[in-house]
């Protein structure tokens, strides 16, 4: 690493500056579980890097979750394969406190370099064109590679449906935090994944009364016959497929740790208060049209249900496991009346609502990155991370690889292919290097 080299930049708005700019081999943005994975196998490979984090460690998870969050997976496998979750029982659910903490604790652990308050502002090639020069808030940096790990979780998703002069307050999941910080009254969740489904039966457990607007999803058992659902996705090799199925790119999943972790189950849901309704539409003078399509989204989701109970009980079979039968899996509670007589319609001054929390999921926002390397919806454009522009990685989205690549325990298998990668690359450059100079030699 170079550090404090005097050089000419082109910061994109003011013309040419003399600055004193850092050389690094590789920039990793972004200090997250993403950022601090690669960081790991960086480390292990030799090669120089800085890991820059606009704020702190983990800092989705210090303000961007609800007080009561707890992880979707028990913590034997939602952790780093080097690193085991301290003081907690293997099949709990960490809480979000100590979700931080185990983050900072890993990068402890590792000694990633990481540098907090450092917000990348542009990235582009160096003049010269072989190298990146990457803008920040604390000054230029110029490196080989750049792995954006900034995770999926980007720009908070808020549809245009309702508008702001309606007088409720309007907040993305992101920023809910606890029942008492909502105005009083009723609320309107839209989304059924797994940040609508915990909030709502949280606002419920607390005599709120709560509209869940329900679309297409996922709802895998929390547990089927003495093995969490994560045990299962990955004996049956979902946690490894390569490609999400047709149609289901924007499905969500509902499933939840809280309280222990249980099945999410819409029907337990609307008999502890909830009521359920379809697709949010749209909204005209204060009041919300819902599709036509709860039961098609329910019924979906049981088959989806009843799929991986299936597969299970195959699997068991096939390789002769003594795992306890669980028929009480396969019983559904009657239809509530909110499923059987849908509202069409909602008027939210009728009914109380004060508050609309948009559990709608997140955009990607790559505007930082200054190369032509996106689709027409700002996805970038990759093969397992690998940018078509050479030595711009990605890491921590959604299906980056497999449909594990978003999650704690996947990002780092994907991290650890990507610092083959960039070794190999080093490699070729070491190469090119060495060539020039024996040529020169040749020469002279």
């Amino acid at each position: 690493m170079t550090i404090g080299q005097t050089s000419d930049v082109e910061d994109g708005t003011r013309g040419r500056l003399q600055m004193s700019v850092e050389h690094v081999d590789t920039i990793v943005v972004g200090a997250g579980q993403a950022g601090l994975a690669m960081s790991e196998h960086l480390s292990n490979r030799g090669v120089s890097h800085l890991v820059l984090e606009r704020r702190q460690i983990g800092e989705r998870w210090r303000t961007e979750r609800w007080d009561s969050l707890v992880t979707n997976g028990p913590v034997w496998h939602d952790r780093f394969p080097t690193m085991p979750f301290p003081g907690l029982d293997a099949d709990a659910f960490a809480p979000r406190e100590t979700v931080v903490d185990y983050l900072v604790s890993y990068a402890d652990k590792i000694r990633a370099p990481v540098r907090c308050g450092v917000d990348v502002l542009r990235v582009e090639r160096a003049p010269g064109g072989a190298e990146f020069q990457v803008t920040t808030s604390d000054g230029v940096f110029v490196a080989s590679n750049v792995i954006a790990a900034t995770g999926p979780f980007q720009k908070p998703n808020i549809p245009s449906l309702i508008p702001e002069d309606v007088g409720l307050q309007q907040l993305h999941s992101s920023q809910y935090k606890r029942p008492e910080a909502l105005p009083p009254g009723a609320v309107l969740i839209i989304g059924a994944g797994s940040s609508g489904v915990q909030i709502a039966d949280e606002l419920t457990r607390v005599g709120r009364t709560v509209y869940l607007s329900v679309g297409p999803h996922h709802r895998p058992p929390r547990s089927y016959r003495g093995r969490d659902y994560v045990w299962w996705l990955g004996v049956l090799g979902k946690w490894d497929a390569v490609a999400v199925e047709p149609g289901m790119e924007h499905v969500t999943i509902a499933v939840s740790g809280a309280n222990g972790g249980r099945t999410i189950d819409f029907r337990r849901l609307a008999a502890e208060g909830v009521t359920l309704v379809g697709m949010t539409r749209d909204v005209t003078g204060g009041v919300v049209h819902f599709a036509p399509d709860l039961a098609d989204n329910i019924a979906r989701g049981d088959a989806n249900y009843l799929s991986v109970l299936d597969e299970a009980d195959a699997y068991v079979a096939r390789f002769n496991l003594d795992l306890p039968e669980d028929p009480s899996a396969r019983r559904f509670d009657p239809d509530p009346p909110c499923l059987t007589h849908p509202l069409k319609e909602l008027s939210l001054g009728d009914a109380g609502v004060t508050s609309v929390i948009w559990a709608t999921g997140y955009a990607l926002d790559f505007s930082w990155i200054k190369f032509d390397v996106f689709d027409a919806n700002g996805r970038p454009r990759h093969q397992r991370g690998i940018s078509t522009e050479p030595g711009l990685y990605f890491l921590g989205l959604p299906w980056l690889a497999t449909r594990g690549s978003s999650f704690l325990y996947g990002v780092w298998h994907d991290a650890l292919y990507l610092a083959d990668h960039v070794c190999k690359q080093q490699g070729y450059r070491a190469y090119d290097a060495d060539a020039r100079q024996r040529s020169t030699a040749t020469r002279i």
